[in-house]
């Protein structure tokens, strides 16, 4: 049993160098990147009262969270699986600003169970969210910001495959589904899982106009998407047309904004429907068959804090982009180290003293140790020339 406790429980990892200085070196220079676009970070606690991190969108994360009791005050605890609601009550509750806010933030989030982004149960969550607009220009702002994350991180070829969940409740609704209907159709859109939307639709009675529409839903994916839905979803109802409508005038803009990246549509796609409110959105690489980055609208987010504002935001796993970013490692990599005999002679520690300053790593030798400075990863030294303190090549 004692050789097995290195192992490490499933979906948890660690990481090693460089892996870690590479990530430590994005981290700082995605951080600095929404500092220029005018977000500030916040830091939520790693852990929280159960029913502020399932409110909200934390609805859909309550099989994902770990719960315990806290000892102090007997509630119910849970170690958060997102950040987005703890955000919110910030923005809500605690900066209650009237003008809008853009809050960034990083954090190890834990799962109980491997999500979308890549297997892992312990995230490196980095997102951004503005509340305080609604509209196409805060969703656009959004969007442009995910696509540079992903080029800031090395990945150079992606797509955006975008929805709207105005659609599929409008359809829903002008369907006369109850809410258990409702959800069991869209577990079945979410599998692209034909045969079932079939069997479900005809066995809630639902027929002509409504039924062919709902029918069709799935199928609605891809570059022309938005097209084939304005011919195949003639007969919706306003909710959906206005849904619609919005997709095509973000098209517009994002045209504008970023008419190199080819948007994809997908209709029945719709990641976080129990909270989000609009424009839902998801990030893929290629040959990656998950997201690697999500986001969307959810406006009512912060209503249970005091303050329901408008919010579009989105998250990405930090190590996900480590994992299928190109070049940073090059990109990041630092010299190597400088070796430095132990001694507290003046001269020395200022020559130090000066290499550290400029960022060059010195290692100090600890007496006692036969230690070789090439397999520390050094490879100049500190020597003593003429009383004076010198960097030489270690042959």
């Amino acid at each position: 049993m004692n050789e097995e406790r290195w192992l490490l429980p499933a979906g948890i990892e660690e990481v090693l160098p460089p892996q870690s200085q590479v990530i430590e070196s994005l981290r700082r220079e995605l951080l600095d990147l929404y500092a220029s676009w005018g977000y500030e970070m916040v830091i939520p606690p790693f852990i929280d009262y159960l029913d502020s991190l399932l409110t909200g969108t934390g609805q859909d994360l309550d099989l994902q969270t770990f719960k315990l009791t806290d000892q102090l005050s007997g509630r119910l605890l849970g170690v958060r699986a997102d950040m987005t609601p703890q955000v919110a009550r910030m923005d809500a509750h605690h900066l209650r600003r009237d003008t809008p806010t853009r809050l960034c933030y990083l954090g190890t989030v834990l799962h109980t169970m491997p999500d979308g982004f890549g297997g892992s149960r312990s995230p490196l969550q980095i997102g951004a969210e503005i509340y305080g607009h609604s509209g196409i220009e805060s969703d656009t702002e959004i969007l442009r910001l995910t696509l540079l994350t992903l080029r800031t991180a090395g990945i150079g070829e992606c797509y955006l495959d975008l929805g709207h969940v105005g659609i599929y409740r409008g359809l829903a609704r002008q369907a006369g589904l109850d809410a258990s209907q409702e959800h069991a159709l869209f577990d079945a859109l979410q599998r692209k899982a034909v045969p079932e939307i079939e069997s479900l639709i005809d066995g809630f009675g639902v027929s002509g106009a409504p039924a062919d529409m709902l029918r069709v839903l799935a199928e609605l994916n891809g570059a022309d998407a938005l097209k084939q839905a304005d011919d195949l979803l003639r007969g919706a109802d306003t909710q959906v047309r206005g849904a619609l409508d919005y997709l095509h005038a973000l098209a517009e803009e994002l045209g504008r904004w970023i008419p190199e990246h080819s948007i994809h549509y997908d209709l029945a796609e719709l990641r976080g429907y129990r909270y989000k409110t609009g424009v839902v959105f998801a990030a893929f690489v290629p040959g990656w068959g998950l997201e690697i980055a999500r986001g969307g609208r959810y406006d009512d987010i912060g209503r249970v804090f005091g303050r329901a504002r408008p919010a579009v935001g989105f998250s990405t796993d930090l190590k996900g982009l480590l994992r299928h970013g190109q070049g940073l490692e090059e990109r990041y990599h630092t010299r190597a180290p400088v070796y430095a005999p132990w001694s507290a002679d003046t001269a020395l520690c200022e020559a130090v003293d000066h290499l550290r300053a400029e960022g060059r790593r010195v290692i100090t030798a600890l007496p006692g140790l036969d230690q070789d400075p090439r397999q520390l990863g050094c490879e100049q030294t500190l020597v003593e020339q003429d009383g004076r303190w010198a960097l030489r090549d270690i042959d």
